[in-house]
């Protein structure tokens, strides 16, 4: 990477951020979070299951993993208001990822709960990364109250879906100052590497990886398609044509030396 992903008072050699959430045993998350070279790790706080033998924090804080908490599972402002002061307590960081969910299906966000929930959340003093749509004007707004990261689904939580709307992704990426993260629908390598050429500074993956036959070597897949959309978008695509040109030029060609 180019240079470190800055993002308030944290700053990473890397720009995957791990979902640590459905990862079938401890030694898999291992895996997967030593492959992924990421140093950012986010952990749901309403999520963790008693039943589960060892810690999820235990073992972040052993591989040296930077905690995000979050506030998935939450459905109202004041929900997430004291889930975030929860974890503040719990973890000592003022660091919080902001999640409200406005429908249990499709796990979408509810802008309005949002926007009332970041706002408050910054006048507390939290570090504020939210989650949210592929709205430009929400995201505009977002950045507005002080947030440190946003956060756009590139689809559903956990469908795998990829990015459905690359154009909204692209103005959000080109319109916001703070960090944007793609969140939510990373379903492959290519999904990853596509948001970073549209801009993001980001990626975060969690089901992609968790929910792989195999999540160590997709972490590993992820971790260096991040990487390699990084290098591409500062390298500069070429534009898109129309109609075929060639890679090299007609001078010197032989049948123009001979006329």
């Amino acid at each position: 990477m180019s240079e470190p992903l800055v993002i308030g008072t944290l700053s990473s050699p890397s720009r995957l951020v791990i979902g640590t959430g459905g990862m079938r045993t401890l030694d898999a998350l291992r895996g997967a979070l030593v492959a992924s070279e990421a140093t950012v790790a986010t952990v749901a706080l309403r999520r963790v299951s008693p039943d589960v033998d060892g810690s999820i924090y235990d073992l972040v804080s052993e591989l040296g993993f930077d905690l995000l908490p979050n506030t998935a599972g939450c459905y109202s402002e004041q929900e997430a208001l004291k889930t975030a002061e929860l974890s503040r307590e719990a973890f000592g960081t003022a660091r919080i990822k902001l999640e409200v969910i406005g429908d249990e299906r499709t796990l979408l966000p509810d802008v309005v709960a949002t926007l009332a929930a970041a706002r408050e959340l910054v006048r507390r003093d939290f570090e504020v990364w939210v989650y949210t749509n592929d709205d430009l004007v929400v995201a505009q707004r977002l950045e507005q109250t002080g947030c440190v990261a946003v956060m756009p689904l590139g689809s559903p939580i956990g469908s795998g879906l990829g990015i459905r709307n690359a154009h909204a992704i692209s103005l959000i990426c080109e319109k916001l100052s703070v960090p944007v993260l793609l969140d939510a629908g990373i379903g492959t390598a290519s999904d990853a590497a596509l948001a970073m050429e549209l801009g993001c500074d980001g990626v975060l993956a969690a089901s992609a990886i968790n929910r792989a036959l195999d999540p160590q070597l997709m972490a590993a897949a992820i971790r260096d398609a991040v990487r390699a959309g990084d290098a591409a978008r500062r390298a500069g695509r070429i534009a898109p044509r129309l109609y075929a040109q060639a890679s090299t030029s007609h001078v010197g060609l032989a049948h123009l030396a001979l006329e």
